[in-house]
């Protein structure tokens, strides 16, 4: 009888390579031969994808007349999807195509990522190499040598995992349905209204884009107001406290004649303390990290992007120091709760984390705030392995990461965080009310692992109605401030809340089982998306929308392409496709019917636009870095194109501080200002430029005295 070999296919080279370690192997071109042992005893082909071997094909494959982008052909929806192998991949293709059509092969084995883009990347190659063999799943959440050598002894069946292909399968061809004819139709619609560039659409891009233009909005329709209030200091026997005038919990005044004279009021009067009241509250240690969450912390913390999150927790996977990084659950099962006490022996054997140790729990397993089989779908939490690294070792943003996620399991073996909040209200002369605050951590507990942000403010020991006299009272103004731009890291939060406003000190509301933008897997490459399309630009970490953005959107309007919650409601629907609750079929039926309304709404509505104004600048190409743009007015060297400015090409040799932003109060430079500012010494009006007081709209103006750009106001 004929023994056959397996063939197994994993995502990516190097995990190819992690799942084959526990075996002896024979390096092959494209491959790697696992000789026979006890797990495989006919041997073994271990292969692998580069990522999406397979794309779906361009339009004109389904019509030749789609090639043109024009308003009659659109929607287009073809009858039937079709893949092709992806440009530049057809070496690796070929190599598996070889393998899995072997004689010697009898089966195969599915070893992409534990989730529904790596169903959807191994199972479209079978489908394209036409290989109709029995198939397998290998379904794991870490690639230590335990847990590889456990997932091959406990493969899942075929259809285990058929439903998750059906939703990745839904996604990918709902998302080309809905972005290739919104991108055409908008593209085409700008264009016959004098806007020359290409706006690119999308299912779940364009409601997060939404989002960050509503924000981008409310900062720019803000009305900044000034108001006063009335700080007192207080004498209580030696005792020194301060607070605040407050009414009806209001402390704000809105005239300062009257701030002034509750202050005169109060000077030098007798007061009391007519009230002292004391609230205890405990916080529980924070749940384990999801993707999400792992991003938010890491982007508030280090100013991380979540791409730079999702690229260094990919990496940390690979070498089997975490587990599987793109889950969407914060807990675990008891299976893994049983490990964590040999994972922290190993932690505690680093310098970092040995003074953490004791820890006051030796388990968690009975904790349903961590350990809860029920509410882990695909993958459990992101926690360290058994196959501790040595933190020295680790890259230093790695060991950023790695850090992150190993706190996380050590504060869940703490006790709860303990503080006391104390209120004073002190009466001055029985009329006028003020209220000191302060809080006093009781029990440290998990904070001492991960230290809080706040910082103790103890008030000293005061009594009800004793009896005190007033320092001083005096006058500070202020101004209501606008709304904040999200930080990358928010913005990951919103996509995940469908655009509900949390707060998230501690990520607890997160965490419910939200449907939001998009996959934990698919967020970070969204907001790459929208930054390398020029829809947002991220300064310090703020994230803003660009004029494109902002008039894509405004064209949109409230059509169903632009509604975060909708796009929530597509995610729902695709999760019960993956539960096998819901029918693709129908699924996509809905999809192609949305399709030919958005490009009938679109149409209709851009008889009404007036984009006569409009100029959206042509996004300087790759070709334009480098490329003179004048004479610097300090050195008389070049002034180059250097990406995110235009500064001086002395600056390596003589340090020329010479530079031009190209991004002013909210408003970007063009070339064509930067040339017109170095040559004529003055740019064209910019409109829309925002400062504190409201939008202006100057000329940039290089003034050779102060040796900087200055602003030069429209004469009205």
């Amino acid at each position: 009888m004929l023994r056959l070999a397996v063939c197994i296919i994993a995502e990516k080279p190097d995990q190819g390579t992690r799942l084959a370690a526990p075996y002896p192997t024979e390096k092959k071109q494209g491959y790697l031969y696992i000789k026979p042992n006890p797990d495989f005893p006919d041997g073994a082909y271990m292969t692998w994808a580069v990522g999406h071997l397979c794309e779906l094909v361009p339009p004109e494959t389904y019509e030749s007349s789609w090639k043109k982008w024009s308003l009659q052909t659109l929607p287009m929806i073809p009858n039937q999807f079709q893949y092709q192998v992806t440009k530049g991949k057809w070496k690796q293709f070929n190599v598996i195509k070889e393998l899995v059509n072997k004689k010697e092969v009898g089966s195969i084995i599915h070893a992409g990522d534990a989730g529904r883009e790596g169903e959807l990347i191994v199972r479209t190659i079978l489908n394209q190499a036409r290989c109709k063999k029995p198939m397998k799943r290998l379904w794991i959440s870490s690639l230590t040598e335990r847990a590889v050598k456990e997932g091959f002894q406990s493969l899942l069946e075929e259809e285990e995992t058929r439903n998750l292909y059906y939703e990745a399968y839904a996604r990918s061809c709902a998302d080309w349905v809905v972005g290739i004819n919104a991108s055409r139709v908008y593209t085409l619609l700008f264009k016959q209204k004098g806007v020359q560039d290409v706006f690119s659409a999308g299912r779940v891009q364009t409601p997060t884009l939404a989002l960050v233009v509503q924000r981008e909005k409310e900062i720019a329709d803000f009305k900044s107001e000034p108001f006063w209030e009335v700080k007192g200091e207080f004498d209580y026997n030696g005792k020194i406290v301060v607070g605040k005038w407050i009414k009806d919990e209001q402390t704000r005044l809105q005239s300062p004649e009257m701030a002034q004279a509750v202050a005169q009021f109060c000077n030098q009067k007798d007061c009391v303390a007519s009230e002292v009241k004391k609230e205890r509250k405990q916080y529980k240690p924070p749940f384990l990290y999801q993707l999400s969450s792992l991003q938010s912390t890491a982007n508030k913390r280090y100013k991380f992007s979540p791409k730079k999150t999702l690229d260094i927790a990919q990496k940390l996977y690979t070498k089997g120091n975490i587990s599987y990084p793109r889950s969407d659950s914060s807990f675990v099962t008891k299976d893994e709760a049983a490990e964590f006490p040999s994972i922290l022996s190993k932690l505690q054997k680093q310098s970092a984390y040995q003074d953490y140790f004791p820890l006051k729990r030796e388990t968690i397993l009975n904790d349903k705030r961590f350990v809860n089989a029920s509410k882990v779908s695909d993958h459990y939490a992101i926690i360290p392995t058994e196959q501790v690294p040595n933190l020295d070792k680790l890259s230093g943003d790695e060991a950023k990461i790695y850090d992150l996620i190993a706190r996380s399991l050590l504060a869940a073996h703490e006790e709860a965080s303990i503080v006391d909040y104390t209120t004073l209200f002190t009466l001055v002369d029985q009329r006028a009310l003020f209220q000191s605050k302060g809080q006093v951590r009781v029990q440290e507990g998990w904070q001492r692992i991960i230290p809080s942000t706040q910082k103790d403010e103890e008030l000293p020991a005061i009594e009800q109605n004793e009896q005190g006299k007033v320092l001083s009272a005096e006058v500070t103004e202020g101004k209501t401030q606008p709304p904040k731009r999200f930080t990358e890291g928010q913005l990951i939060t919103m996509m995940k809340t469908a655009g509900k406003h949390l707060d998230d000190e501690s990520l607890e509301k997160i965490l419910k089982d939200t449907e939001g933008l998009g996959t934990e897997a698919t967020r970070a490459g969204i907001i790459t998306m929208l930054k390398d399309r020029k829809y947002i630009e991220v300064v310090k970490n703020q994230v803003f929308a660009t004029d494109k953005g902002i008039l894509l959107i405004d064209s949109i309007g409230d059509a169903v392409l632009s509604s975060p919650e909708m796009t929530a409601k597509w995610e729902q629907r695709l999760k019960q496709i993956g539960s096998g609750e819901a029918s693709p079929q129908t699924f996509m039926e809905s999809v192609k019917k949305l399709a030919a309304k958005l490009t009938s709404d679109a149409i209709e509505s851009s008889a009404a636009w007036d984009l006569k104004d409009i100029k959206i600048e042509a996004q300087p190409s790759k070709k334009s870095l480098g490329k003179k743009v004048g004479t610097c007015p300090l050195c008389g060297s070049d002034v180059l194109d250097k990406g995110k400015l235009f500064g001086c090409s002395s600056y390596s040799k003589t340090n020329c501080s010479f530079t031009i932003s190209k991004r002013i109060l909210g408003k970007p430079i063009s070339q064509t200002n930067a040339k017109k500012i170095l040559t004529d010494g003055k740019s064209n009006v910019i409109k829309g430029l925002k400062s504190k007081k409201g939008t202006f709209d100057a000329a940039l103006v290089w003034s050779a005295e102060e040796k900087k750009l200055t602003f030069e106001f429209e004469k009205k």
